[in-house]
């Protein structure tokens, strides 16, 4: 009779044993099993949402700048080009340029569709007597944008059409002024257009009218003293960037940057990028927590659940090796020999192994797809099947481990005390 025969014999006669044996390797081998798989889909799940709060949230910071651009916008233009010669001082005392540079500059400077800006506005500005109302205001002359980085970009300032005035708060208000009134500006009739809102600022005492009429009132044919334009990108060394593109084009000019506006978008446009980084490195952040707390889970209950498991199977082990004795003895006495005597317990052992690593395997895919994948696809699972051949080859040896003692014991027990004791 062959080894393989006697050990086939042994598993038939003794089925309980054997099942029980099987069912615990099998609840070790579907625990592992378990524990990777639910490693490994969140893994999988957190690659997934991760991705998906990505997108998520570029789309809603993309809409979110957006909107932080309009809103910066409304604030003004940040970019203002004066001629070269034009004193600050002069400047900031008098609230207007006193000196001139061609309108034809602003045609230029939009034509070269410089990189670092949009929106030019040529514009002529004065301070002047206002005769018909006994005031002091500031006539300020535009033609419109002659320059828009795209064609959805709306204006910051609309053009004024040729015999109509926008007039600024303090004025309207203070003359009681309404849209469709006439109004006598240096001996020229306008209508009033619209009633700007107050600001706050020097607009509150403005008048615009068209550039060339402004040029025409103010005698200065074909002439400008200022440029605003827009920095929509804001960075903070954005300015010598801008003075380099300008002045290679304006040669005779100089660039000054209000400062407040430029650091307000910059801020806003940081704190947006700042926020989309926050919401997708708190989203990684809770997905690591939660794995770090499943993965301290595999490793006590991975580790606990093998050693009970080889315990027990030592126990019945040894249990069999007693119950056996007598059987030992006759296979001794009709000249088995103590490795073949070790071989049949071992056998046993693996057959014990290989049976509960197919059923564990069974359970953990069974598990899979009862907690939502799809059987047969190890990606789709989250079961990788380099842990399917770990169990399979794990299992047994953790059986043939765990009966190693008793199998020893049983091969050196003399064959002569056993049929003595029988």
């Amino acid at each position: 009779m062959t080894l393989t025969r006697i050990v086939l014999r042994e598993i038939r006669h003794r089925r309980t044993g054997f099942l029980v044996g099987v069912v615990s390797v099998a609840a070790a081998a579907a625990c592992s099993i378990a524990a990777m798989t639910v490693l490994r889909r969140h893994d999988l799940e957190t690659t997934r949402l991760v991705a998906a709060k990505e997108a998520e949230t570029q789309a809603k910071m993309e809409a979110y700048e957006d909107d932080v651009r309009k809103l910066t916008v409304a604030m003004g233009f940040n970019v203002l080009i004066l001629p070269k010669d034009q004193d600050l001082a002069d400047l900031y005392a008098d609230d207007y340029a006193t000196r001139f540079m061609p309108e034809a500059y602003a045609t230029r400077l939009a034509e070269s569709r410089v990189a670092t800006i949009n929106h030019v506005l040529p514009s002529l500005q004065q301070k002047i007597k206002w005769p018909e109302r006994q005031r002091t205001v500031i006539l300020m002359g535009v033609r419109g944008e002659v320059y828009l980085h795209s064609a959805k970009q709306k204006p910051i300032l609309d053009a004024v059409t040729p015999g109509t005035v926008v007039v600024g708060h303090e004025l309207h208000s203070g003359l009681g002024l309404k849209a469709g009134d006439p109004l006598q500006i240096l001996g020229r009739t306008f209508t009033v257009a619209r009633l700007n809102p107050e600001r706050g600022t020097k607009d509150d005492i403005t008048l615009w009218i068209d550039l060339g009429e402004a040029q025409a009132m103010l005698d200065k044919p074909g002439l400008i003293n200022a440029i605003l334009a827009l920095d929509c990108t804001c960075a903070a060394d954005r300015l010598s960037l801008i003075r380099a593109e300008i002045l290679k084009i304006l040669p005779d000019t100089q660039v000054i940057e209000f400062a407040s506006q430029a650091i307000a978008r910059a801020e806003a446009r940081r704190r947006a990028a700042e926020e989309a980084a926050a919401a997708i490195a708190a989203e990684k952040a809770q997905r690591d927590r939660l794995r770090n707390a499943r993965e301290t889970m595999a490793a006590i209950l991975v580790p606990a659940v093998a050693a009970v498991c080889a315990v027990w199977i030592g126990l019945l082990a040894l249990a069999n090796v007693r119950e056996r004795r007598a059987e030992i003895g006759i296979y001794r006495a009709v000249g088995l020999s103590t490795r073949q005597i070790l071989l049949v317990f071992l056998g046993r052992a693996a057959a014990v192994g290989f049976a509960g690593a197919a059923l564990g395997i069974a359970a953990a895919l069974a598990f899979a797809a009862a907690s939502g994948g799809a059987t047969g696809s190890g990606v789709r699972t989250g079961i990788d099947g380099r842990w399917l051949a770990w169990a399979v080859a794990a299992a047994p040896l953790l059986s043939v481990f765990a009966s190693w003692l008793p199998a020893l014991a049983a091969a050196q027990q003399d064959p002569a005390d056993i049929l003595r004791e029988s």
